[in-house]
């Protein structure tokens, strides 16, 4: 919404709260609306727009953007809010929150081996069953199942195609945590391989556990296998 008027050696242009004077001589921007109404239109506009765009309007609208409160509030109001530990930078934990997701296509078994890449298919090859016994997830339907012979299966995730350029990863360095779910009868093997990618395929940092037996006493049990990749940018 503007308001233009006659002009006067001077023009004059109301929007958004905001109005600009301009002569031969200067340019200023003057604010008419309190900042605290700025605040919550930030509040009610995607966290990128407001990060990639509004703050880069004027200083007024970048200390808006950047303040503690802002993204804390944010925070507060999408149920956010740490358990714990207060975050250092409210702003990093609110976009990491967000892009917080699985980024493994087909983890589930739902698309049969899609997005998989077979390493090894022994024994009775890799198959798709309903669980051994029942997952603490109960959204979980179905699972991969081998049998009689060692199979591998992989997958590669691209972060930058997930949304997570390289500006992204030098500048917040979030951390990476993997988990994998396991089951199974007695006498068999499990063992999972997960390395840290660079951008040319170098291996920055990998996870390679002992090979895990499973006993008797813990067979048609579920299993979690869990590790955390912190990431250290090298200056």
């Amino acid at each position: 919404m503007a308001e233009f008027r006659k002009p006067t050696g001077k023009r004059r242009l109301a929007a958004m709260g905001a109005f600009s004077s301009t002569s031969s001589s200067k340019s200023s921007v003057v604010f008419s609306v309190p900042l605290e109404i700025v605040e919550e239109i930030f509040y009610n506009l995607p966290y990128h727009e407001v990060i990639r765009h509004c703050r880069l309007v004027c200083k007024q609208w970048k200390e808006v953007a950047d303040s503690e409160s802002l993204w804390r509030e944010r925070c507060r109001r999408d149920g956010l809010l740490p358990l714990d530990v207060t975050p250092d930078n409210w702003r990093i934990y609110y976009v990491l929150c967000k892009k917080r997701r699985n980024l493994l296509k087909n983890p589930r078994a739902q698309e049969n081996l899609q997005y998989w890449k077979i390493i090894k298919n022994g024994g009775d090859r890799w198959s798709i069953e309903t669980p051994i016994c029942p997952h603490p997830n109960p959204e979980v339907h179905e699972n991969f199942v081998t049998s009689y012979g060692m199979c591998l299966k992989s997958q590669e995730i691209n972060l930058k195609s997930e949304g997570y350029n390289s500006s992204f990863m030098d500048q917040y360095q979030p951390p990476i945590k993997i988990t994998d779910w396991y089951a199974s009868r007695c006498d068999c093997l499990y063992k999972i391989h997960v390395q840290l990618l660079s951008q040319d395929k170098k291996c920055i940092q990998k996870f390679e556990p002992k090979d895990i037996f499973i006993k008797e006493t813990n067979n048609r049990q579920w299993f979690s296998m869990t590790h955390v990749f912190t990431i250290m940018v090298q200056e």
